[in-house]
């Protein structure tokens, strides 16, 4: 694009020095002065466009988890992870729930093909370009793309318990991360009636099955909100069935991913009675 309206501005020059001649010595000479001109303003553009193709790859190049975690916040990154899961396909874009052995991270709205899409399975090592931002406690990557890592190994996370990290400031540190809570009773849920449930469907209970299903679990004297992300499990899933069937008191087990909006509020993909 910029070596586009850098070349605009030399047809505008080219124009502009036709415009001023006004006999055919003075044409000649304005003509050979042009050519001059364009081929001095065509090699600057050269110059810059690969200059700034060079600044933008080294502004790309791969992190380390750690560096990723170290940028600021719209800095650009570029990491290589796995997927590990991922929402649903729509308008180009994708959401994926990625890991690596040296930590998670969420990328949002990735552009994406169908085609794509379908490629992305669970252990499929990719490469995500984008850039770092946060949004209520979310540390994710927007306007990302994305491309598969040819000959690339695979990955998939064993859930981590971070069961007593509930309510401590260590557990920040495994935002995203694939993870299990055991022990956890499911406390009564309030709608904006002040009725009482275990569990809404939406987070005010104004929704309806297919929304985001919200449910309390206590563990240690202390409550916490998880969500059944409908984009990522369905209806039709085992775990939104199996929070349906909740009952206040029903002591659980669940994983999912550890996803933070103002505080903990994990994205459950399983539920079980706890034994």
């Amino acid at each position: 694009m910029k070596k586009f309206v850098a070349m605009l501005l030399v047809l505008t020059m080219v124009l502009a020095f036709a415009a001023c001649a006004k006999t055919d010595t003075t044409e000649t000479t304005a003509v050979e002065t042009t050519a001059a001109a364009v081929e001095t303003t065509a090699a600057a553009v050269e110059e810059t466009t690969a200059a700034t193709e060079s600044t933008e790859a080294a502004a790309v190049a791969v992190m380390t988890h750690e560096e990723y975690l170290a940028a600021a916040i719209d800095d650009q990154v570029c990491v290589e992870t796995y997927v590990q899961a991922h929402q649903s396909w729509w308008e180009d874009k994708i959401t994926v729930y990625c890991q690596s052995p040296e930590g998670a991270v969420f990328a949002y709205d990735m552009a994406c093909s169908e085609e794509d899409a379908a490629k992305l399975v669970p252990g499929t090592k990719i490469r995500i370009t984008g850039y770092k931002a946060e949004w209520s406690g979310e540390v994710e990557i927007m306007d990302g793309t994305f491309e598969f890592v040819e000959d690339g190994d695979t990955y998939i996370a064993e859930a981590l318990d971070v069961t007593e990290l509930l309510g401590t400031d260590e557990l920040i540190a495994h935002q995203n991360e694939f993870v299990t809570f055991t022990g956890l009773t499911v406390e009564p849920s309030t709608d904006a009636n002040g009725n009482e449930a275990a569990f809404l469907y939406s987070w005010d209970g104004s929704g309806q099955q297919g929304d985001d299903l919200y449910f309390n679990v206590s563990v240690n004297g202390e409550t916490y909100n998880f969500c059944v992300e409908s984009y990522l499990c369905g209806a039709d899933t085992d775990v939104y069935k199996a929070v349906e069937a909740l009952q206040v008191g029903d002591v659980i087990n669940a994983e999912g991913f550890l996803y933070w909006y103002e505080g903990v509020n994990p994205h459950i993909t399983a539920v079980s009675a706890a034994e």
